[in-house]
This record gives C-alpha cells, structure tokens and sequence, in this order.
C-alpha cells in the first residue's frame, strides 16, 4: 500500500481529501500545522501528528520515517504565523528555509517549502489530483439569477482578483458599484470581506479567482460554509468564482446557505 502526506491546514478540506486517498487504497499520513484542526481530521487518517509550521524539520522526519514518498498541501495556513513573535521558536531547518527567501511573497514561501520537500526525497502531488469533482463546472449554481448590476459589479471584481494573483498579494476582493471596497492580503479572505462588507454597507459582491500563475501543487482558491457565513455577516448579494480552478468545501451545504439569504454563485468560465 503507497503511503501519501497530507499537510493539513484550516477548515474541512484537508478532511475531504484523506478520505479520497483512502479510498484509493493509499495509507494516510496526516500532520496538521495549523491550532484548530477540522474535529474529523484525526479519524480521517492512518496515522495523525499535530506539528507547528516553525518545526519544519520535524515535519519531514515524521514524513520519512511513514515512507510517504508523495505529498500534497491542503488548507489555509494564513501567513500571520511569520509574524507572531514567542509562540514556537522555529528549529534549524525552518531558519534556515526563511533565510534563503528573497522576499514573503506567497509564491516564495511556497516554492522554498516544495524544494525542501522534494530534496528530502519526496514528490508534491497537484493539490487537485484527488478531489476533483470538487471543482465546479461553469454557470450559476444558485436559483436566484445574478442581476444586471450584479454581473457587472462580478466582471468587474473578477478582473481585479485576478489583478492581485498576478501581484502574488491575494486572490479575494470585495467590490461594490464597481468600486473596490477591500483587497485581501495577509488577514485572508473571511477577514477581506467582513471589511469589505462593513466599508460597503452590505449589497457587496465578492470575487475569488487564481492567480494566472497558479501552481496547482498549493495554494489553490477555495471557499465553503465558514467563508458563506462570512459573507452573510458582510451583507454579500453574490460571489463570482473560477471554474476548475476554485474548490467548493462542502458544495451542498455552502449553495443551500446562499440560497437561504438570497446570496447568487456565478462559476465563471
């Protein structure tokens, strides 16, 4: 039986994702990097560690010595944690992947922790190899239609997330009256459009999209129940996200959310 690593992060995805390695017949490795994991999480895999992301050492011996050989990463983990100063003191190997960064894009950060992967000998598999059907075809997935203001305020937001991937900065904006209300950077995207809300006054549209640099190993857009709840509170009328390169977390769920407060979802072609 081939033995998979999956580095879990925030929310109910990295769930979604061990139990669709498992019934494919892989062993299941887990190790969650972030405080608060999913409450299914520990039952979801064959073998399951809690590590912070500061003891990156200790996470690749934990993956040699399970024989993963392939690796996927899946799951917010917000950039705020390079920030944070006494709480875990990073080890060698977490010092030194820091040190050699150019720069704490998204992008850098995440090639630098591939490479320190791949050099120990494993492969970082394409975060979407196993749940794909969690990627949504085209059209509106809502009953409710998106207005004409709607789907131009959508158009408009569309191009402007897809502005910031290009600039490696976020991939959520919150427009309104084709104007932007908030950009998300380092606070993530719930954070994004509470703010986006509040400088609104509800009636916000919210769009998530890839960047046009995507690489499909990490850091794919996603969005579910826990960012539905998040616009609900913002007093979003829509959101506009990219079909086969957006993940839906829990699909029933989210679009029954949106259907209860009149919320439309366009999947953009």
């Amino acid at each position: 039986m081939e033995t998979i690593g999956i580095l879990a992060g925030i929310g109910h995805l990295p769930v979604d994702v061990a139990r669709a390695a498992k019934s494919l017949g892989y062993r299941v490795v887990v190790i969650c990097v972030v405080a608060t994991p999913d409450e299914e999480l520990a039952g979801s895999a064959d073998a399951y560690y809690e590590i912070n992301p500061g003891k990156a050492g200790k996470i690749i011996d934990t993956l040699q010595k399970n024989g993963v050989r392939e690796v996927t990463m899946i799951g917010k983990v917000t950039k705020e944690v390079l920030y944070r100063k006494g709480v875990v003191l990073p080890d060698l190997t977490a010092i030194k992947l820091l040190a050699s960064l150019p720069d704490r894009k998204d992008d850098t950060i995440m090639y630098a922790i591939v490479k320190l992967i791949e050099d120990a000998g494993m492969q970082v598999m394409d975060q979407t190899k196993l749940i794909r059907p969690l990627l949504p075809p085209p059209g509106v997935l809502t009953k409710r239609q998106p207005t004409e203001a709607e789907r131009s305020d959508m158009e408009f937001g569309f191009r402007m997330a897809k502005e910031l991937g290009r600039l490696d900065i976020g991939q959520t904006v919150v427009v309104k009256n084709q104007a932007v209300m908030a950009l998300e950077a380092i606070e993530g995207t719930d954070a994004c459009i509470l703010r986006g809300g509040y400088l609104g006054k509800g009636g916000v549209i919210v769009a998530k999209t890839a960047k046009p640099q995507q690489d499909t190993r990490f850091d794919m857009p996603g969005f579910g129940p826990t960012t539905m709840q998040s616009m609900i509170h913002a007093g979003a009328t829509g959101i506009v996200i990219e079909a086969g390169q957006t993940l839906i977390i829990d699909r029933a769920r989210t679009v029954a959310m949106a259907e209860a407060h009149g919320i439309t979802i366009w999947v953009k072609e």
